[in-house]
């Protein structure tokens, strides 16, 4: 039996401006210098598996997937020096940015 564990789950799905290799390598550097934070958990950076189903979305270019402790350490991670620098260097690639935060 697998044990549950506790925490607060932050994904977001990246789509990017252009499409082109050059903007996919630098969203996927920037996502894991991101997933290094130490005050993270758990961090998957990814991009969409090749799954067809009817109710699957993989129009994204890159997600990320982030476990906190709980919602204090992700507020913490919000304002996190590293996360302000992801934002002001690789917000120009995307074009659409979706979360999802979910607790457990």
């Amino acid at each position: 039996m697998t044990t549950r564990k506790q925490g607060l789950v932050h994904t977001v799905f990246f789509w990017l401006k252009e499409s082109t290799e050059t903007n996919k390598v630098a969203l996927h550097a920037g996502l894991e210098k991101l997933a290094t934070i130490d005050i993270i958990r758990e961090a998957y950076v990814g991009q969409p598996a090749s799954t067809n189903r009817e109710v699957i979305d993989n129009t994204y270019d890159f997600s990320i997937t982030f476990i906190f402790d709980d919602k204090a350490t992700q507020d913490v991670y919000q304002d996190h020096p590293d996360h302000i620098v992801f934002i002001k260097t690789c917000s120009h690639l995307w074009q659409k940015v979706q979360v999802y935060d979910a607790v457990s």
